[in-house]
């Protein structure tokens, strides 16, 4: 216990030497407790309350009527479903690439990713124009199944399936890289079939990877609002219902209630992820594994898994050509000639939220971005009372659903209070602080990993030589993690482009965002000037990541950086 005392007292000392980095920690602390913990403590204790008086009545009646626990369990049940189907997809995927000698391996990892790029619920749209009541393939999927309809619970698996599995693709591609090919060779040469090596060796030592996969699917599926939003027909599920029923019903109290609900099955999931399956190592073998594929692949093994990435390339290129296709088109379902009107209207009816949403994105971007590295930083680098708090709390976001904080952010800031004096409805600096907050938990994550990658001698012969900590994290730290601050950059602007389930709650006449007028355009069944904007925003998107690319390989002095979609 003295030596804990001792080292408390030596790393406040070593604080107070450098003010500019103890009013930082502090700001860094005010700010997690304003903008994270407060709207979620407030949504929380709307739930427990009606006309300013505490009353469990909200509790009792979702928890007692059909027409509000149904969703819970229909959103648990879509989660599930999301989430096996998509860590499948992801783990073949990954299989693929990191242990057979598939051609095209790069293009096959782009196309596995893309969906990330776009808002998820383009592939709710492209689903609609393809299997929808004038879907292009309708009549012949009629032909072979009959009577269905893509509105429901099959309908959200399959495009949850596409927008999300490329998330655990991501996750496994990792996994299953840092795992020596010659494990598997090695038991091969000792008589073990494919199966058993596969059962034995490959699939216990990714079992921690496709667990966290799992789970992070899981919290997307559960958190998903735009899919949902469009194409869940009467299959009704957590997200939606909580936001129609404070948009609709204007009943805050009974939001939040749902809003809640939503809330621990993801917490949950977070948990189990960070703190649990994390952790947990099957790693045997250190050392820098090899780059080598398993040439000698069986036919039986060969043909599931390449034509299983076959499939959902096609799938992809059919889904997003579709969007394409379906936005020349004069009107969808009754007049299918080619024309350039779509893009006019859409621009001319949508073109402040285009503005609306570059300017708040670029605004959100680099704070993100700056902030997510520099805590990220302090929780490496820096000794300090709280530090795990501030590593939590700055996470927590990633696992809250956007309709949770949404609704948070509506009650924390549509009046003055002693923790902050401003009234933010209205105005777009609450559409910036929630987009900084709700991105930054990547950045951070991508930094601590980076700078677990470099030797803090590096960092200390700088404050050796009399550079302060903010002089060593911007010429010293910054440039080394280049590739993380990319990262973080990358998934900001992405997101922050493509942000429904939060944003929708916060948006108002003054500043709006081009997912909600893509929203707009699905709810008034106009699905060519919605595909024309979604595709207008894909290609921002990708020329932003361009862009960003260039602007930090600059600042790493021409460190290599990897894109979001390799």
């Amino acid at each position: 216990m003295t030596g804990k005392r001792h080292e408390l007292i030596g790393n406040l000392r070593l604080l107070w030497k450098e003010p500019l980095l103890l009013l930082s920690i502090i700001a860094i602390f005010y700010f997690l407790f304003v903008f994270v913990i407060s709207p979620i403590f407030l949504v929380f204790k709307t739930s427990l309350t009606i006309d300013r008086q505490f009353d469990l009545s909200n509790y009792q009646a979702v928890f007692s009527k059909r027409y509000y626990y149904q969703p819970f369990i229909n959103s648990m049940l879509l989660g599930v479903l999301t989430a096996s189907t998509g860590t499948l997809l992801g783990f073949v995927f990954a299989y693929a690439i990191t242990r057979t000698p598939i051609p095209f391996k790069r293009f096959f990892r782009i196309t596995a990713t893309f969906p990330i790029i776009s808002p998820p619920f383009v592939v709710a749209l492209a689903a609609i124009l393809l299997f929808g009541r004038s879907g292009g393939l309708t009549p012949f999927v009629e032909k072979i199944i009959g009577e269905y309809s893509i509105y429901g619970l099959g309908g959200l698996v399959l495009v949850e399936t596409i927008a999300y599995g490329p998330i655990a693709f991501l996750v496994l591609h990792g996994v299953l890289q840092a795992i020596d090919p010659a494990l598997e060779e090695a038991a091969m040469d000792l008589g073990a079939s494919r199966a058993r090596v596969f059962s034995t060796v490959t699939l216990p030592l990714a079992i921690p990877g496709i667990a966290s996969a799992w789970l992070l699917v899981f919290i997307e599926s559960m958190a998903d609002f735009g899919n949902p939003m469009v194409i869940s027909g009467n299959f009704r599920v957590l997200s939606v219902q909580a936001f129609l029923q404070i948009t609709g019903m204007y009943d805050l109290s009974r939001g939040s209630t749902l809003a809640i609900l939503l809330l621990f099955p993801t917490l949950t999931a977070f948990f189990l992820q960070k703190y649990w399956v994390s952790r947990k190592s099957y790693v045997t073998v250190t050392g820098k594994p090899t780059s080598a594929t398993i040439k000698q692949l069986e036919w039986y093994i060969k043909l599931p898994v390449y034509a299983s990435c076959i499939l959902f390339a096609g799938v992809v290129f059919l889904f997003y050509g579709m969007v394409i296709y379906g936005s020349f088109q004069k009107l969808w379902g009754v007049d299918s000639t080619l024309t350039l009107r779509n893009y006019i209207e859409m621009y001319e009816v949508g073109k402040d939220y285009i503005f609306d949403s570059l300017a708040l994105s670029t605004l959100a971007t680099p704070i993100t971005g700056i902030l997510g590295v520099f805590i990220a930083f302090l929780i490496i680098r820096k000794k300090f009372a709280g530090r795990g708090v501030m590593e939590f709390v700055s996470m927590l976001t990633f696992a809250v659903p956007g309709t949770v904080v949404g609704i948070g952010y509506i009650l924390a800031f549509n009046q003055r209070s002693a923790l902050f004096p401003f009234i933010l409805t209205g105005t777009a600096w609450i559409i910036v602080l929630l987009l900084i907050f709700r991105n930054m938990p990547v950045g951070i994550r991508a930094g601590i990993a980076a700078l677990h990658q470099i030797d803090p001698s590096i960092e200390e012969a700088s404050t050796d030589l009399g550079a302060t900590s903010g002089r060593t994290f911007r010429k010293i730290t910054l440039p080394m993690i280049a590739p993380a601050f990319f990262s973080g950059l990358a998934f900001s602007f992405v997101k922050s482009m493509t942000a429904i389930s939060a944003i929708i709650f916060v948006v108002s006449g003054r500043w709006n965002l081009i997912t909600v007028a893509i929203l707009g355009f699905v709810d008034n069944s106009q699905y060519a000037q919605a595909a024309a904007m979604s595709l207008l925003l894909i290609i921002i998107v990708l020329i932003a990541l361009g862009i960003i690319q260039m602007f930090v390989n600059r600042i790493g002095k021409g460190a290599r950086t990897t894109s979001i979609v390799e």
